[in-house]
């Protein structure tokens, strides 16, 4: 499987597509993630909102084999 990630910069959103295919169902949100799964619960594809301020402090941490907290 390869993701695909696209990047809006007017909306400041990263989505991140973990299916190639199905039918979307409904979206939980968990704060700064959105996230789209079909009717059986799979995710499809994963929304970043505020990605902008949230990626450069994942990436930080991944790189340091740790974990962030980011509060806006």
């Amino acid at each position: 499987m390869v993701y695909k990630i696209k990047y809006d910069s007017d909306a400041d959103v990263m989505s991140i597509f973990v299916a190639e295919k199905g039918k979307l169902s409904h979206a939980e949100e968990m704060g700064d993630l959105v996230i789209h799964v079909d009717d059986k619960g799979k995710p499809l594809f994963i929304e970043v909102l505020h990605a902008r301020k949230l990626l450069p402090a994942m990436v930080q941490a991944l790189a340091q084999d740790g974990a962030v907290t980011i509060k806006h």
